[in-house]
């Protein structure tokens, strides 16, 4: 079993990894686990803020890490709130305050300009210094909705209209929603990655 720290303190973000990554070998531990403090994520794209975020915990813990960045891109926001996605609303991770947000920007566009995606790069570094990094991401499309619907998952996915599934993302079964999400594709590949292949 290969272990590796998951430089994040969300839970459902830690437990969505953890669940896709179960079959294939490698595990993942919280850096809430090892006392790890929260990155400042001063970089300008999703690249940058996923390596700040993995190096201050391989700096922390000296193990291997993965780490992710990831948010909302709105077509008629010109792609906001992007890497603000979790502070969208003033404060970090106040879901229910980011959704209310977004759905008030978005009042009055009608439904076939609410284009949107979720976008992730997942990143791997072997140690804090780690001049090649491995950095995979993935795309998830879909539109945002007028009302939030379902319960399951977490931050965005209640207002995120799945096309093909006919449902919102915090409608679908967490198992089709690691299958279809923008991390599950950026997990995957990076898994691919780390295989060799």
């Amino acid at each position: 079993m290969q272990r590796a720290v998951f430089a994040s303190n969300n839970a459902g973000k830690v437990a969505e990894v953890a669940e896709m990554l179960r079959p294939t070998g490698y595990t993942v531990v919280p850096q809430s686990e090892y006392l790890v403090p929260e990155a400042e994520e001063t970089g300008l794209t999703f690249v940058e803020n996923a390596l700040i975020k993995a190096r201050n915990a391989c700096q922390y813990t000296s193990l291997p890490t993965i780490a992710d960045d990831s948010g909302l891109e709105v077509d008629a926001l010109q792609g906001e709130p992007g890497i603000h996605s979790a502070r969208y609303a003033g404060e970090h991770g106040d879901d229910a305050a980011n959704n209310s947000l977004l759905l008030a920007e978005l009042a009055g566009i009608p439904e076939p300009q609410r284009t949107a995606r979720f976008r992730c790069v997942m990143v791997y570094l072997r140690h804090a210094e780690d001049p090649a990094p491995l950095i995979c991401q993935g795309v998830w499309e879909g539109r945002i909705l007028e009302a939030p619907r379902g319960e399951a998952g977490f931050g965005y996915d209640p207002v995120f209209w799945v096309p093909g599934e006919n449902c919102s993302a915090a409608e679908l079964p967490p198992e089709t929603k690691n299958r279809l999400s923008h991390r599950g594709q950026a997990l995957g590949a990076l898994l691919r990655a780390l295989r060799g292949g």
